[in-house]
C-alpha cells in the first residue's frame, strides 16, 4: 500500500479517499471497458480485414496516447522523475505492444489467450529480483496463481481444438512478449513505490515518448512501416477503428496503472488473466457457442484460484525498512536508520534506472 499523504485519481475521480474494494471496482471497470473494446477491435483488424502491422499500429496507438495526455492537462512541468526513468520500462512496454500484436497475424485470439494468460506467474517470479521493489508472495498466492492459469488454459484449448493457428513465429513473438511482460509490471511498481507522487499520467506519458523511438527499429528493418503506410492508405477507415481502439485502450491503460499503484503488479496480472476468462466467457454467451466439460472444468478452475486469492493473509508483516514503512514512519526512524534508507534507497534507484 502507497504512503497516505499520496492522492491517487482516476480521471478526475479520487481513489485515495475511498475503501479498497471501490478502489478496485472502479479501476477494474475501467480496464474491463478498455481492454474489452482493444480484443473486438484487434480481432476485427487482424482477423477480417487480415491486416498484420504490431509494430506500426503500436505506433499510431502512441500518438494518439499522447493527444489525449495533453487533453488531461499533464505537462512535463509536473514530471516528478528523471527522464531515464523510463528507459528501461519504456523498451520492454513497446516490445510487450508490438510483439503482442504482431503475434496475432500467427497465432488466432484464442491461441494467443492462452500464452498470455500464463504471464502472472513470471509476474510474481520476476518480483523479487527488482531493485526498488524485492517483493515475495505467500505460497497461497503462487497456488491462486497457477489454478487461474491452468483455468484459463483448459476453457481456451476447447475452444482451439476446432480452430488451431499455431506458428512457430507466433510462438515466438508471444514467448518474447511474456518476458518483457515479467519485467514491465514490476518496473512500474518499482518506480511507483520509490517515488509516490508519481501520478499514471507521467508514467503513461514519458513510457510512451520514450518508447516510440524504439518502434522505429523493427518498422524499418522489416519494412512493415513501408507496407503498412501503403495498405492504410488505401484503406483510411483503418485509422477510424485505430483511434477508436486506442481511446478505449487509453482508458484500460490509465486503470492498469492505478491498479498497479494501489494493489500490486502481481494482482494486476491476476486481474488482467481474469478479464480474459471473461472476454472469452462472454464470447460464448453473445454467439451462443457450446460449453463442453472441459470448458466447465476451467471455469472451475478459475472460479477456486480468485477465491483462493481474495482469502485473507493471517501472516503477521515482518519489521523491514522497506520504502513504504519509510513514507509513513520517517519521523520514528533514529540518525543511523534513516542514513541506511537514504544509502538503500540511492542505491536502488541507480540499479533501477
Amino acid at each position: 500500500m502507497k504512503t497516505e499523504e499520496q492522492a491517487r485519481f482516476l480521471f478526475g475521480i479520487s481513489l485515495s479517499d475511498r475503501p479498497k474494494w471501490h478502489q478496485f471496482l472502479i479501476c477494474s471497470s475501467g480496464f474491463f471497458f478498455g481492454y474489452l473494446v482493444n480484443g473486438i477491435c484487434e480481432e476485427y483488424v487482424y482477423n477480417r480485414l487480415q491486416f498484420s502491422y504490431g509494430w506500426y499500429f503500436t505506433f499510431i496507438q502512441g500518438f494518439v496516447y499522447l493527444i489525449l495526455i495533453y487533453l488531461q492537462g499533464f505537462t512535463t512541468k509536473q514530471m516528478v522523475n528523471p527522464w531515464k526513468t523510463y528507459v528501461k520500462l519504456s523498451a520492454v512496454l513497446m516490445g510487450s505492444h508490438g510483439l503482442t500484436k504482431g503475434s496475432l497475424a500467427f497465432l488466432n485470439y484464442p491461441a494467443q489467450i492462452m500464452f498470455k494468460s500464463t504471464k502472472v506467474l513470471p509476474v510474481m517470479i520476476m518480483g523479487a529480483f527488482i531493485p526498488g521493489l524485492r517483493r515475495k508472495y505467500p505460497v497461497h498466492e503462487y497456488i491462486s496463481a497457477l489454478l487461474l492459469v491452468v483455468g484459463l488454459i483448459l476453457f481456451t484449448l476447447a475452444d482451439a481444438q476446432t480452430s488451431p493457428n499455431f506458428s512457430i513465429i507466433g510462438v515466438l513473438m508471444i514467448s518474447g512478449a511474456l518476458v518483457m511482460d515479467s519485467f514491465l509490471g514490476n518496473l512500474q511498481e518499482a518506480i511507483f513505490n520509490m517515488n509516490p507522487d508519481t501520478t499514471q499520467m507521467e508514467m503513461l506519458f514519458c513510457s510512451t515518448v520514450v518508447g516510440l523511438p524504439f518502434l522505429l527499429v523493427p518498422m524499418i528493418l522489416t519494412g512493415e512501416l513501408f507496407r503498412a503506410w501503403n495498405s492504410c492508405s488505401q484503406h483510411l477507415y483503418v485509422y477510424g477503428v485505430l483511434v477508436f481502439e486506442a481511446m478505449a485502450t487509453f482508458v484500460g491503460q490509465v486503470s492498469v496503472l492505478s491498479l498497479i499503484a494501489l494493489f500490486g503488479a502481481a494482482t494486476t496480472a491476476m486481474i488482467t488473466t481474469a478479464r480474459k476468462a471473461v472476454t472469452l466467457l462472454l464470447s460464448y454467451l453473445i454467439f451462443t457457442k457450446p460449453l463442453t466439460e472441459q470448458h466447465g472444468t476451467g471455469l472451475l478452475l478459475i472460479a477456486m484460484g480468485i477465491i483462493l486469492k481474495m482469502l485473507p493473509e493471517n501472516k503477521v508483516p515482518t519489521r523491514s525498512l522497506n520504502f513504504n514503512d519509510v513514507g509513513k514512519n520517517r519521523n520514528s526512524l533514529n540518525k543511523e536508520d534513516k542514513i541506511l534508507v537514504k544509502n538503500r534507497q540511492d542505491k536502488e534507484k541507480e540499479l533501477l534506472v
